[in-house]
């Protein structure tokens, strides 16, 4: 079946016509095809750049592939109709081609050092079989992989680092040599300038950074993805960990504090941004438009900017085609302007995933 689509075609203001014929766009008119959208507002499909479809709901590994296509699909209901999953308990790659989901960016399983993260979801390891670890979760993904930067330290009582600066910079020239981007998990001061001078491809969270930091964020084009429904839970995270470790409570409190000075002085420096749940364990699927919605309220992030890191600018950096010709028939319709008020993102009009129509 061929679908016709005519409506501002964002991030222009030009009312265009558009064909899907299966999974491409084409602007060229094609006979008989059937409209579907007359009129409204269309973006590219959104992306959900940090999230975790192996993670089941109150922590733990998914049991089933069953499990992670429910939660999948989630997303994809709200307009997420691609995901970079940042790192998964469960190896689902049966899923990539299901045209039921949403269009998978995988990591591989987490790597984390040796007792310093979630249990039962990472994959451990030494500084001296780091690199060995990031070479095999290259190619347990399709694309990127993902190091656990920091975690709580429970000799120490707070963050640090999960491995030296030199053993983090191997492991990034192992993604890379591997053909892979790596994504690093990074809460503190500490941990995240180590991640960052050793060539990173994306920063998850980055509540430490500094403004020194920023700016080689972006002179180096370093990714960011906040988080930021994730850094709101901090605060529990801290009452939680108060009686035995007090230092660590209050430096997530501080942290959560400033997050969002962060976040503004990040995108005012330049640094390339984009909208990332965390879903998966204690966040809820299906929150991309809430985190757009802090990213815009919190952070000062004009509603465009927003816009671009869920949508259009996200899809660029992964490598997914937007509405051009010839590129992937992922859309999702909204019924007025999202640039003038973005709380329409939480209310599709229409959502068209791999040219299929799904409302």
């Amino acid at each position: 079946m061929v679908l016709h689509v005519r409506a501002v075609l964002l991030p222009d203001d030009e009312v265009r016509d558009l064909w899907l014929v299966g999974d491409r766009v084409t602007f060229e008119p094609q006979v008989g095809a059937e409209t579907i959208v007359d009129g409204g507002f269309v973006l590219p499909g959104l992306v959900d750049a940090h999230c975790h479809p192996g993670i089941a709901p109150g922590g733990g590994p998914v049991e089933t592939l069953e499990l992670a296509r429910e939660l999948a699909i989630k997303d994809r209901d709200t307009g997420v109709l691609a995901i970079r999953d940042a790192g998964s308990p469960l190896p689902y790659a049966e899923l990539d081609d299901d045209p039921e989901m949403p269009r998978l960016i995988r990591a591989g399983q987490h790597i984390a050092a040796p007792r310093r993260y979630l249990r039962g979801i990472a994959a451990e390891t030494d500084a001296a079989d780091l690199p060995a670890t990031v070479s095999a979760q290259a190619k347990a993904g399709n694309g990127w992989v993902k190091l656990v930067g920091d975690w709580i330290d429970r000799d120490a009582g707070d963050l640090t680092p999960s491995w030296d600066a030199a053993a983090l910079t191997a492991a990034v020239e192992a993604a890379h040599a591997a053909g892979a981007r790596a994504a690093v998990h990074a809460f503190s001061e500490e941990g995240v300038e180590i991640m960052v001078r050793a060539g990173v491809d994306s920063v998850e969270h980055g509540t430490g950074l500094s403004l020194d930091l920023i700016d080689e964020m972006a002179r180096r084009g370093t990714a960011f993805v906040p988080t930021m429904i994730n850094i709101l839970t901090f605060g529990d995270i801290a009452a939680q960990a108060e009686p035995k470790f007090p230092g660590y409570a209050a430096h997530m409190r501080a942290l959560r504090d400033r997050n969002a000075e962060v976040v503004r002085a990040a995108y005012e420096a330049g640094v390339p941004i984009y909208v990332g749940t965390d879903a998966g364990g204690g966040i809820a699927h299906g929150e991309a438009a809430e985190e757009m919605m802090l990213l815009h309220t919190r952070a000062g992030m004009p509603a465009e900017a927003v816009l671009s890191a869920a949508s259009w600018g996200a899809r660029a950096w992964l490598g997914l085609p937007g509405l051009v010709e010839g590129g992937l028939a992922d859309l999702v319709v909204y019924e007025t302007d999202p640039r003038r008020d973005l709380s329409v993102v939480r209310t599709p009009r229409r959502i068209v995933l791999k040219g299929r129509v799904l409302r």
